[in-house]
């Protein structure tokens, strides 16, 4: 199959939708595919065309959020360039500009196309109501997600069942959904991979020592992703377990405020704040970890939890649905409700070390599970879905007409 993936984010942009886009086209390619790229200019305000990566960039205006880019809904330059790929279906990473194009790049030219869902926008209307109307808000935000993800596709895509309740629960849609959890290439995250002297060079860095027992939370620095528990967690755990650690890995608008906390709290000896860490480096720094921990409720799915489990990494997390079907209780990590449920489960595990190693096995296995290469299976599913369900165009039906009048 020919397949555009469309969205707003790419490299040399890092997230967790970055990395599943990336995996995604890598295992596509494996199988052997033809992937190409749509996405935004981060570097210029010029169109940009990887030949052989296959990378079609747009310029955008900068948004102010990151790194990202504000493109045009219908880049006319992109359309002959794209034209010439004969997509066969077009895979919408993005509700946004880029996400729009691919829209109506899609009915224009008769284009099957699926969508996936990936954040749970609710949890960031604060950033731009700052806490005003955000009833009404949230209200357009409904009608927004609806038409984009339902109205304008062929097939949707979520990664889990609390994505899935969204849709089917609250916005009453009615469509078929479809349950995929990302995949990741697990084999980038495995202990037997990584240079032991990078790790220690990391260790010695952030003066992490063997009697150290290191808490790791990777992604961004921001309020949904409640942070302050974890800092709260720490600083109470410090009082009896001074060789506790917890590595706070990424960027984002709160970090300065965090670090703040951090010093009211006088455990800053015991917070590292790492900032931004490039991609290619992720797999290392959950090396240095005992266990990966997270308090947010505002994921989709949590890439960095199956990260951490490929790692050998127990995940302990805080009880929302969006973790439920990837963290078991005693097999392969905790679910926590309260900061002393999370306290208790971090002392249990500083102290026993058999449970421990079980975890650490039992996690690595689960990660398994969620392979890059089973993901691209059941994602080209649907898209064998979509393309069966695609109508002929006017100009195929009139083509098909006449071919079956004269031959």
């Amino acid at each position: 199959m020919r397949i555009g993936i469309f969205t707003e984010t790419y490299t040399p942009y890092i997230s967790g939708l970055v990395t599943s886009e990336l995996m995604l086209k890598n295992a596509l390619e494996k199988k052997g595919h033809e992937v190409y790229v749509v996405t935004a200019n981060l570097t210029s305000f010029h169109y940009e065309y990887d030949e052989q990566e296959k990378v079609l960039r747009i310029p955008g205006i900068p948004t102010g959020i990151y790194d990202s880019r504000l493109t045009s809904i219908y880049p006319i330059k992109a359309i002959n360039k794209i034209k010439s790929w004969h997509l066969d279906v077009i895979h919408s990473q993005t509700e946004f500009a880029i996400g729009t194009f691919a829209r109506l790049f899609a009915k224009q030219y008769n284009i099957p196309i699926v969508h996936t869902y990936h954040t749970m926008y609710e949890d960031y209307v604060h950033y731009i109501t700052k806490g005003h109307f955000d009833k009404s808000s949230k209200k357009l935000l409904e009608y927004l997600t609806k038409f984009y993800c339902d109205k304008t596709i062929t097939e949707l895509i979520v990664p889990t069942k609390k994505a899935y309740d969204l849709f089917k629960k609250k916005y009453n849609v009615q469509r078929n959904i479809h349950i995929i959890p990302t995949g990741i290439e697990v084999e980038r995250f495995y202990r037997e991979t990584i240079d032991p002297k990078q790790i220690n060079k990391l260790k010695k860095q952030y003066n992490i020592s063997k009697k150290d027992f290191v808490a790791i939370f990777v992604g961004r620095i921001a309020e949904e992703k409640n942070i302050p528990f974890l800092i709260n967690v720490t600083a109470n755990l410090i009082k009896t377990n001074p060789n506790f650690k917890l590595l706070i890995v990424g960027d984002g608008p709160d970090k300065e405020n965090y670090e703040q906390l951090t010093k009211e709290k006088h455990c800053e000896n015991n917070i590292i704040f790492t900032g931004k860490v490039p991609w290619d480096e992720i797999p290392i720094y959950y090396q240095l970890a005992n266990v990966f921990i997270s308090a947010s409720q505002s994921e989709t799915q949590g890439l960095t939890i199956i990260e951490a489990m490929a790692a050998s990494l127990p995940a302990l997390c805080i009880d929302d649905e969006s973790f439920r079907d990837t963290v078991i209780n005693e097999l392969n990590g905790y679910l926590f409700n309260t900061e002393e449920e999370c306290q208790n489960i971090i002392i249990k595990l500083m102290n026993d070390k058999k449970t421990l190693a079980n975890l650490q096995k039992n996690a690595r296995n689960s990660a398994e599970l969620h392979s890059s290469k089973y993901f691209a299976e059941k994602v080209l599913d649907v898209y064998k879905l979509a393309t069966k369900h695609r109508k002929p165009s006017y100009k195929e039906k009139i083509t098909n007409f006449f071919r079956k009048v004269f031959l």
